[in-house]
């Protein structure tokens, strides 16, 4: 392996089977899952580290810029750049995105396509299968990974392998479907048949050369977005109506499905996609009654159950087989066998016009976070930690006053024509239509209560004038 590859990690997706701890502004790729404190994305990076790769270019939504990049920002990665979509494409665009981004000032790297929602327990058996992938590259073709199959999963793509190829490759025979129990039954039978990842290696030129031959189209609509893109610290922002023109297609339907090109390694590493609770259980260690317990949980006769506490002490007594997860505001218990269908209670929200499938009651903001601990018809409750030398947008709300009462830390308030501090233990009073800001001039972080007021209390009742972060 050389330093002429470029890993590209995939952070898009919504995660909804893995409901309530994955929500649409924090989705899977973002939280700390299976035995680890890091998030899926940050592991990852990290499993790169041996590889001697070129530093990721990360793509992400563009709802999701700043839990990526703070993510970035503690493992110490300050050289990654994130392309934000600002509409989800699927997979063929944004390859297509991070192919001509990577051969600009007339680079053309290999790319090392990942999702940053794999999780992957033999760390040298990947580092394996990627070499293999990256010699197989070399010889022209477009390679992906097959995942050897440990049961006939019906939740899964599958490849057909054809002949076998050197450095251990095949030729690709076929991409099928998810099949039925029964079909995947007889792929697992054969031994012919490899669970598709969804994970490629190709040189950037080559994939652009085949996607040009059977969707143009995606080509032009990429190459203009990022024509036009500008650059704002490490986000790279493309043109919106170029990129909303591109056809929503997976890169396995535009390309590989088409091209003679291509080829694929396996790969037998403790693979999983962890598209479900059953799938998170599977892979976490487990007690002797083949338990996972999260957090304050008290378990008697209890087997083979997974069960999350994020906020307050749950107890399980003469249950088998289930999944039971609490957070702030909601709890979710299902069958272990019925967790597919947890997509389900994430379309009824949406119906309902309920937001809990949006985001959680604590919400991550690049300044802090703000917790809604109480809400009533014409009022809302708040805690709000404000980062040291972090600052708040200046703004205004048509709606709602807001009165804050700090509880630790300083605070620098600008209050229409005024500025003051406002330290432990006191308050200050933001009218409706005022122009504000609230900012952290101390080392410490600040930490504050909002009561809102008003005849409507929604966040989109923001109008900002100037922000640090580029929101104005």
């Amino acid at each position: 392996m050389n330093n002429s590859v470029l890993p590209i990690i995939m952070a898009g997706g919504s995660g909804s089977r893995l409901w309530p701890l994955s929500r649409q502004l924090n989705p899977k790729q973002f939280l700390a899952l299976g035995n680890t404190d890091e998030s899926m994305l940050q592991t990852s990076i990290n499993r790169l580290e041996n590889l001697n790769l070129l530093n990721p270019l990360i793509i992400c939504n563009e709802e999701h810029r700043f839990i990526a990049a703070e993510q970035l920002r503690q493992l110490g990665n300050n050289d990654s750049s994130i392309i934000l979509e600002p509409v989800s494409r699927n997979t063929a665009p944004a390859i297509t995105l991070a192919a001509l981004h990577s051969i600009q000032n007339g680079n053309d790297p290999f790319l090392l396509i990942l999702a940053a929602d794999h999780h992957i327990e033999n760390n040298k058996a990947f580092e394996a299968a990627v070499s293999n992938a990256f010699k197989l590259a070399s010889t022209g073709k477009l390679v992906t990974f097959g995942i050897k199959p440990t049961h006939p999963e019906t939740g899964y793509g599958y490849i057909s392998m054809g002949e076998e190829l050197e450095y251990g490759g095949y030729a690709v025979r076929s991409f099928v479907e998810k099949p039925d129990a029964s079909t995947a039954q007889k792929y697992i039978a054969s031994g012919d048949y490899l669970w598709n990842s969804g994970m490629f290696m190709f040189k950037a030129s080559h994939y652009l050369e085949e996607l040009k031959k059977y969707h143009v189209d995606i080509f032009n609509a990429c190459e203009k977005s990022l024509n036009s893109c500008s650059t704002d610290s490490s986000f790279i922002r493309i043109d919106s109506d170029s990129f909303k023109s591109c056809p929503d297609i997976s890169v396995d339907y535009a390309v590989m499905e088409k091209t003679t090109s291509a080829a694929m390694v396996s790969l037998d590493a403790g693979w999983s996609d962890i598209g479900s609770w059953s799938a998170l259980w599977a892979i976490s260690d487990k007690s002797d009654s083949g338990n996972v317990l999260k957090g304050d949980i008290l378990a008697h006769d209890t087997n083979n159950t997974y069960v999350h506490s994020d906020n307050r002490l749950i107890a399980t007594v003469g249950i088998d087989n289930l999944i039971v997860i609490e957070t702030k505001d909601a709890v979710l218990i299902a069958h272990k066998d019925k967790v597919q269908d947890v997509k389900k209670i994430v379309d009824q929200l949406k119906i309902n016009g309920r937001t809990e499938h949006l985001l959680h009651r604590e919400v991550y903001r690049p300044w802090g976070a703000y917790d809604s601990i109480d809400k009533g018809e014409r009022y809302q409750v708040k805690r709000i930690t404000v980062k040291p030398g972090a600052k708040l947008s200046v703004q205004m709300h048509h709606h709602r006053a807001e009165h804050w009462i700090v509880v630790s830390g300083t605070a620098k308030v600008t209050n229409g024509e005024n500025t003051y501090l406002v330290t432990e233990n006191q308050s200050t009073y933001i009218p409706i239509g005022q122009v504000h800001a609230l900012e952290n001039p101390g080392v410490i972080p600040l930490e504050l209560i909002e009561v809102q007021s008003g005849s409507y209390l929604g966040e989109d009742d923001i109008v900002r004038f100037e922000d640090k972060y580029g929101r104005a």
